[in-house]
């Protein structure tokens, strides 16, 4: 095996801590082996004041570092698995998946209160439609405007003197910046069902570099992997992508893998949540079968 292994990240503060956990981790665990961090521009990251559904949508997020990897410029490429498109151009693969943390979202608000104690008319930052779908299905008062930026800009934003009441983010980013403490609610799944593949990472290599897929494998979490693999194919099924006010949830429950989902109208107006279980190993065909459910009760209610 190489001595050298290059892992190609995005460059803000949390994809470097991600990055970086992903480096020492494959070093402890090949004792041989140096591991390089390289910070490349995703379009997701340059262009700021356009929304991410006018920009593309689905991969902003994750192209360049695809790019680099199938041109050999980097060996392995880190990605938050939710921004990671459920179709892979060809020749690449997530070689693994570390161990998912929590997968709950996080309002944090000016006043520190919790979601039920916003005032009337209380206005949220999010630039995801599947929380806003949700909450404003849960609390149809409730405002919403758009935001983008990595987690710095966002608090910014909220202690900016005319700013939102509050904002949403996802708990594990903020866990693996150190920052829990800014939390005024964590949010339960069943009033905000989380994304597909959030708290996750997805470590991805070209699917003909044996040396660097091995590498990989060693830190891979076999629960966690076959969990994120069984909610994107729910959410290829469901035809959807971070656009898609959709999220799902699969983890290990009594000895058997258990998948929770939600769809709703962009506006919040109707909402389905359906939920399956099954056995260990039929992760992908339980994605498969929850979507159909869904996708049957959400006809039925337009």
């Amino acid at each position: 095996m190489s001595t050298t292994l290059s892992i190609g990240t995005r460059g803000s503060r949390l994809a470097l801590v991600q990055a970086e956990s992903v480096a020492r981790s494959i070093e402890s665990a090949h004792n041989d082996l140096t591991v390089h961090v390289h910070i490349l521009k995703t379009k997701g990251d340059i262009v700021k004041d356009v929304s991410l559904d006018n920009l593309g949508g689905e991969g902003v997020f994750v192209k360049e570092l695809e790019r680099a990897l199938l041109s050999e410029e980097i060996d392995v490429a880190v990605h938050s698995l939710k921004d990671l498109p459920t179709t892979l151009p060809d020749g690449l693969v997530i070689a693994g998946v570390p161990k998912r943390v929590d997968v709950r979202d996080a309002l944090i608000s000016r006043e520190g209160v919790g979601l039920k104690d916003l005032p009337n008319g209380a206005t949220i930052a999010t630039g995801s439609p599947r929380r806003r779908a949700q909450l404003q299905h849960y609390r149809p008062d409730l405002l919403f405007i758009d935001i983008r930026g990595n987690i710095d800009t966002r608090l910014n934003i909220l202690r900016e003197m005319d700013g939102p009441d509050a904002i949403i983010l996802a708990v594990a980013g903020l866990q693996r910046l150190g920052w829990s403490d800014c939390i005024s609610e964590t949010l339960s799944p069943e009033i905000c069902m989380p994304a597909v593949g959030q708290a996750a990472l997805a470590i991805q290599t070209r699917i003909d570099d044996e040396e660097s897929m091995n590498a990989v494998q060693r830190i891979d979490h076999r629960p966690s992997r076959l969990a994120v693999m069984a909610e994107r194919a729910f959410l290829h099924s469901i035809g959807g992508g971070c656009q898609t006010p959709v999220g799902a949830w699969g983890r290990f429950h009594h000895n058997g893998l258990k998948m929770e989902a939600v769809l709703a109208a962009e506006d919040g107006s109707w909402l389905v949540r359906d939920s399956l279980q099954g056995g260990n190993h039929d992760g992908v065909d339980l994605g498969r079968r929850l979507a159909e459910g869904v996708l049957a009760r959400a006809n039925a209610k337009q």
